[in-house]
């Protein structure tokens, strides 16, 4: 059996080769090269490059480099000092995040992970800035809990700042979400016979007792249980309609993933609650309250970092 001499330079050759492909497979030398280092943590040409990506196409702005180096440093400090207090959030509550955000684009979050990735983005980049996010918010609201606190005087004297009144009610609504499901990728010839099925359905729909009944027994229906909701919690729109419906009929139906959406109104009284002008106002004064705080702390743990630029 003839042994063949392969060769010094047939040997670098290989390897050289391998050493090409090796690179080819790794997520590349602009992951591994770090930039700066916060409270330990590396920060990396690729983690920047990503990032600068996701700014952009979520603001239709390009931000500077160090714009975007300041907002990756922030994040790596927020969770070091979220650590210290024990508060971590976990991959679960990140995965609901995420999906949240697909569901609000009416797509999953597979489908929202390959958009994502159309645009040149890793999935994980977003996933890593929810997880920050998450985290701060968590550490903040904790910390704070007490100055953040929003009450009636607080509310009142905005309005009297403002020269206004609130003279709105708030009522607590009964509902019952009622679908007309329409297979996904029906054609329009389908989706208008299902609108029409909607349609006579709230014709017929003149009382809850009768009507979910009636709903409940229908082919392609599906009658969900009952949710309560205060007026100051729901869209404008529906709290408008919601305003001024009979209790006992149904909402027009409107287009979701699963079909088309109804609620039945069974159920309206008056409520101690925020009315709905009173829920934005506080909703704006926490939020107010929140950046204040928010800032401060950030700047303070600022101060005693450990930032090291490697170049």
């Amino acid at each position: 059996m003839r042994r063949t001499n392969v060769g010094i330079p047939a040997i670098r050759a290989a390897l050289a080769a391998a050493i090409v492909a090796l690179c080819i497979a790794l997520p590349g030398a602009a992951r591994a090269q770090v930039v700066v280092v916060a409270n330990g943590s590396p920060i990396t040409e690729y983690d920047i490059q990503q990032r600068t990506k996701l700014i952009s196409v979520s603001t239709h702005k390009t931000p500077t480099r160090q714009q975007v180096i300041n907002e990756l440093i922030d994040d790596r400090l927020k969770i070091s000092r979220a650590k210290t207090y024990g508060f971590e959030v976990s991959d679960e509550q990140v995965e609901s995040a995420f999906q949240n955000m697909a569901s609000r684009q009416h797509i999953s979050s597979q489908q929202f992970g390959q958009m994502l990735a159309r645009a040149g983005i890793s999935p994980n980049t977003l996933k890593a800035r929810i997880r920050a996010e998450l985290t701060w918010s968590q550490l903040v609201r904790g910390k704070f809990a007490a100055s953040l606190e929003v009450g009636d005087a607080d509310i009142a004297h905005a309005l009297k700042a403002q020269h206004e009144t609130d003279t709105t009610v708030a009522y607590l609504y009964t509902l019952y979400p009622v679908t007309v499901v329409v297979p996904r990728g029906s054609s329009e010839a389908v989706m208008r016979a299902k609108l029409r099925e909607a349609e006579t359905l709230r014709s017929r729909f003149v009382s809850c007792a009768q009507g979910l009944k009636l709903a409940r027994g229908l082919r392609d229906v599906a009658v969900r249980e009952a949710i309560s909701r205060s007026s100051a919690d729901l869209p404008g729109p529906l709290r408008e309609l919601l305003d001024k419906m009979e209790v006992g009929r149904l909402t027009t139906p409107e287009p979701t993933p699963q079909g088309l959406q109804m609620f039945a109104l069974c159920g309206k009284k008056q409520s101690t609650a925020d009315s709905p002008a009173k829920r934005q106002l506080r909703e704006q004064l926490y939020t107010k309250r929140f950046e204040v705080e928010s800032k401060k702390f950030l700047d303070e743990i600022r101060k005693s970092a450990m930032i090291e630029y490697k170049k």
